[in-house]
């Protein structure tokens, strides 16, 4: 395992790839769950990123599922101290609107820490932007669970540079925390949502940055070539949107540099990622052994400033 990075100013210090639970209690049953993340924690991944609405989409669920897997797995591997754990509020689950208001964040930071069997969440994000809300009150939100010592930094997800910056500068001015870590879409094939703005904010105040759809719902691991392979997973129909000439010159340049690199895709897309400037650590998840350990491999990978270049030019 290549050396943990610092998270932003934030004190934290987290392994160079974040370990996706979406999955838990969906793609990868409670029993498979805890063997994922029993092979993460040896392999030094020592953070894992959840929200409470994981995994409210499948039926039968009603969100906190993949919470409360984790907080199983925290409570049996006795390893709660030597793990860092991300969530998120602010979505519709249970009573509570997609907002993020004071008495929403104040309620659900109690029934995840619930979930969680745990007295703290280490980076608590806010899971989408919500303009309805004076940002002074979410904020004034979060400094009451900091003050608790019920969580120890907050962060942005899904939130553009504007909206980062309103953020930043409301929380100057009034004195209250700021979010200090930012959770945007990026990967090889969607870089317009952090490169630019988003990203210079994020270089310019010292933030830290984990990127969520790292792999692109699967597309950078090579597997879908086309239409006929959408049903090779349930996430398979998210992929249609990136099977287009810019989606496959990037797979051809994926699949050259696996080549001679003697990698998979997905290994040499994460390492490109973990490679950008303002980049703290992707996220990606894994619903097997062997595709958990061509993350942990990822870790290892260096590319090169031809293969950075080439890389860089398919996907322009």
């Amino acid at each position: 395992m290549t050396k943990p990075r610092s998270l932003g100013k934030t004190g934290i210090q987290i392994a160079p790839l974040v370990l996706g639970g979406n999955v838990f209690g969906w793609t990868a049953d409670e029993p498979r769950s805890f063997d994922l993340l029993d092979r993460a924690a040896a392999a030094g991944l020592n953070t894992i990123d959840t929200a409470d609405s994981y995994s409210s989409w499948v039926p039968g669920n009603v969100g906190g599922e993949s919470e409360s897997i984790l907080g199983k797995w925290l409570k049996r591997s006795g390893r709660r101290d030597a793990t860092v754990v991300i969530t998120k509020a602010g979505s519709a689950v249970g009573p509570h609107k997609k907002d993020l208001t004071a008495k929403h964040i104040l309620a659900a930071a109690e029934d995840s820490l619930r979930r969680l069997q745990t007295d703290r969440i280490d980076v608590y994000f806010s899971h989408w932007p919500d303009r309805s809300t004076p940002i002074e009150e979410t904020l004034g939100a979060y400094q009451t669970l900091i003050r608790q010592g019920k969580v120890r930094a907050i962060g942005a997800s899904n939130y553009n540079a504007e909206e980062l910056q309103d953020a930043l500068e409301a929380a100057r001015k009034a004195q209250l925390p700021r979010y200090e870590v930012v959770q945007p879409e990026y990967n090889l094939y969607n870089r317009g949502n952090f490169e630019g703005g988003l990203r210079e904010l994020c270089v310019r105040e010292e933030l830290g940055v984990i990127t969520y759809f790292s792999l692109a719902s699967g597309f950078l691991t090579g597997k879908y070539r086309s239409m006929a392979d959408f049903s090779k997973s349930p996430r398979g129909q998210m992929i249609g949107k990136y099977l287009d000439a810019r989606g496959l010159r990037i797979l051809n340049a994926l699949d050259s540099l696996a080549q001679s690199h003697g990698a998979s895709q997905s290994e040499v897309a994460l390492a490109w990622l973990m490679a950008q400037a303002g980049v703290t650590a992707p996220i990606a998840s894994a619903t097997s052994i062997e595709q958990l350990e061509a993350l942990i491999r990822a870790t290892q990978l260096t590319l090169s400033a031809a293969d950075l270049t080439a890389l860089n030019a398919a996907s322009s």
